[in-house]
């Protein structure tokens, strides 16, 4: 995995956690290429809003998923 993708995935972590709304970060693809993906519970125009669109270069994708659980 490239290292500058972890990076980025790693601040926008730190930019989203504990925001309620937000299940989760990753590193994904949107039309083939490289993303941070959001996940986020259900679609809030508020939220979205102070998400990240960008980090280290990188596009941040936000995905509504619902609520997730911890297995």
């Amino acid at each position: 995995m490239d290292d500058s993708l972890e990076r980025a995935r790693a601040e926008v972590t730190r930019k989203v956690v504990g925001m309620k709304g937000v299940s989760g970060t990753a590193i994904g693809l949107k039309g083939g290429k490289p993303c941070i993906k959001v996940y986020v519970e259900r679609e809030d125009a508020g939220l979205r809003g102070r998400l990240p669109r960008r980090a280290g270069g990188v596009p941040v994708d936000v995905e509504v998923t619902g609520k997730m659980r911890r297995w």
